[in-house]
């Protein structure tokens, strides 16, 4: 039997470990992956957060995008490509979420769709944000009108895999994170109507515009190319009734 004196340094010990670890790993998620200038890359203005969320407005948008961030990516990150497609007459809306992991805030989208009645809201996500806004989406089949996919892929389902609601899933030849094989292994558990597009040459940092990313593969285009490719794919999926050539 444990005296006195013994079982308080073990919990000591143990309280001191957790405090460490949770230390550690707080540290380790602020430290984000910022917005950079890039070439061809031109923002119109800095969007301050508002409650929590960057949101682009676009007048009298129907339409609007959730758009979760990947894993210690700042929300300016996906600046950008917001705002072009606010230019597009649809509004996104990108949430700071909780130690800068939207696996922790799954619900954050609430937020939005709840005071936003008279938009059509489709969630998104960048890698694990994508893997965050398909949980949601999953669980919330009947609030948004269907799920856009950056480098990013859903974990098994509940329902979403087993739905005919729209999805659109568009890659990169050269993630190195989000992989290909990883994008074909984890398909199943998309809708079959998912449309995949694979962008030749694009790789998982440049869904956003923030640099160069640890595991990632040098990509062989510009990012301002596979943002106006995800521009283009995004806006004609949204007007087409969410279908895409085969040729595109």
């Amino acid at each position: 039997m444990l005296n006195k004196k013994t079982l308080f340094i073990s919990l000591f010990t143990l309280a001191l470990v957790v405090i460490l670890s949770f230390t550690i790993f707080f540290i380790w998620s602020q430290n984000t992956f910022e917005v950079i200038d890039a070439d061809q890359i031109e923002m119109e203005e800095v969007i301050e957060p508002e409650d929590g969320w960057c949101i682009y407005r676009a007048e009298n948008a129907e339409k609007g995008l959730i758009l979760y961030p990947g894993a210690k990516v700042e929300p300016e990150a996906y600046g950008y490509l917001a705002q072009e497609l606010s230019n597009q007459n649809i509004t996104v809306a990108i949430p700071s979420v909780r130690l800068n992991l939207s696996i922790l805030a799954v619900s954050k989208a609430d937020e939005m769709i709840g005071s936003n009645h008279s938009i059509e809201w489709y969630m998104s996500g960048h890698s694990m944000g994508g893997a965050a806004a398909a949980m949601y989406f999953d669980q919330h089949l009947a609030r948004v009108n269907g799920l856009i996919l950056l480098g990013a892929y859903a974990a098994s389902n509940d329902y979403l895999s087993e739905s005919n609601l729209p999805a659109l899933s568009i890659s990169g030849s050269e993630d190195g994170l989000s992989t290909p094989e990883k994008i074909k292994k984890n398909s199943p558990n998309l809708p079959e109507t998912t449309d995949f597009i694979e962008i030749p040459g694009g790789n998982h940092a440049y869904f956003g515009v923030y640099g160069s990313q640890s595991g990632d593969i040098e990509a062989q285009i510009t990012v301002s190319e596979p943002q106006e490719i995800i521009l283009e794919l995004i806006v004609d999926w949204l007007e087409n009734d969410h279908s895409l050539s085969e040729e595109e």
